[in-house]
């Protein structure tokens, strides 16, 4: 059983819509996966919404037995706190909380160590990466 835990910005569960920022969302949407299976969601509030200090997030993630963390961004502190739980960290994604989870499962969202969609040959820009954009 693997657990992955969305960062949302609303409690719709797999229909929800992916929260840009890690920290900050409202919710997040917890999801059981065995064998490529989607068994369990479970929506809960995060506790330090709007008013969290670095450290609480991820620590409250790691308390609700999370294996892998999925938002559209987090800064390099939460990342190396998460690895350093042995949470696999995935950035870089938005849409609904059902296709982002959907193309983790296919093997397409990769991993926060690099950008994670490097495998296209298409052109693209990377927005947040090292061009003075802060979280």
């Amino acid at each position: 059983m693997t657990r992955i835990a969305f960062s949302a910005e609303d409690n719709l569960g797999l229909d929800g819509q992916m929260s840009g920022h890690f920290g900050r969302c409202p919710y997040f949407t917890l999801v059981d996966v065995e064998d490529g299976k989607v068994e369990k969601v479970t929506v809960v509030e995060n506790p330090f919404y709007n008013n969290h200090q670095p450290g609480q997030v991820p620590a409250f993630i790691h308390s609700q037995n999370v294996n892998v963390m999925i938002a559209g961004g987090m800064g390099p502190m939460a990342i190396n706190l998460f690895n350093s739980n042995g949470i696999e960290v995935v950035t870089g994604y938005m849409g609904t909380v059902k296709n982002v989870l959907e193309a983790y499962l296919k093997g397409e969202a990769k991993g926060a160590s690099g950008c994670g969609h490097d495998d296209h040959d298409h052109e693209h820009h990377h927005h947040g990466h090292g061009q003075g954009f802060t979280h």
